[in-house]
């Protein structure tokens, strides 16, 4: 049977009022590429729906055409209010700083969250993805990631990258006040955490491993 698999990504285009932001494209392209390698149908959503910002950070010089071409898949994502968890075997998180301010939040992220993960069904997230677990809870109140081994961009890679002061919390410091056992690895470094269905990578570094991981549950 055909896997399907849901990437929710950021609709926030704004840091501020000097700065911009969006989803970090190699944190889409990369998986998104894996994902259809294996034949996988893929439905990409946002909380807004439409296009999808892209953080202009993201779009070096030397980013590989296969990359760039995945910017068609970003032209008009559905709206994640029109998303049924029961259409799909995984939901899956990439970063960009936009995650940071329209994802913590969305009650309607927190339920399909909750939902994937009680149907025991592939949630992963990377780099600043897991934002939007931060306030994701189980239906017995628990944080979804409480005593779960989990990674993310950690407060070091954050203040390396300049942004610090700039973000509405540190993501890593955020994360630990749910409770997981949070592993960091040397800043840059290509790391994931596994916890049953729940997958993690630490930074944009760490997208393929996680898309592998994704892949290598479904098969």
């Amino acid at each position: 049977m055909k896997k399907n698999i849901l990437i929710v990504v950021t609709s926030a285009s704004q840091i501020n009022s000097e700065k911009s932001t969006g989803l970090w494209l190699s944190e889409f392209a990369e998986s998104y590429i894996e994902f259809s390698k294996q034949g996988f149908d893929i439905t990409v959503a946002s909380p807004l729906g439409g296009k999808t910002p892209i953080d202009k950070n993201s779009l070096s010089a030397d980013l590989h055409q296969e990359i760039l071409d995945t910017e068609q898949f970003l032209a008009d994502t559905i709206k994640l209010n029109e998303v049924k968890a029961a259409d799909y075997d995984v939901i899956y998180l990439p970063g960009g700083h936009g995650t940071m301010f329209d994802l913590p939040d969305n009650e309607k992220l927190q339920s399909l969250l909750r939902e994937f993960y009680e149907a025991e069904k592939i949630v992963a997230a990377v780099c600043h993805g897991p934002a939007g677990l931060v306030n994701a809870k189980l239906s017995d109140g628990k944080y979804l990631i409480e005593g779960k081994r989990i990674t993310a961009f950690t407060d070091t890679e954050e203040k390396a990258a300049g942004l610090d002061q700039d973000m509405p919390f540190l993501l890593e410091s955020k994360l630990r006040e749910a409770g997981p056992i949070f592993v960091a690895a040397p800043d840059w470094s290509d790391h994931f955490e596994v916890d049953g269905n729940l997958i993690t990578g630490q930074n944009p570094q760490s997208t393929l491993s996680v898309a592998k991981e994704v892949i290598a549950k479904l098969n």
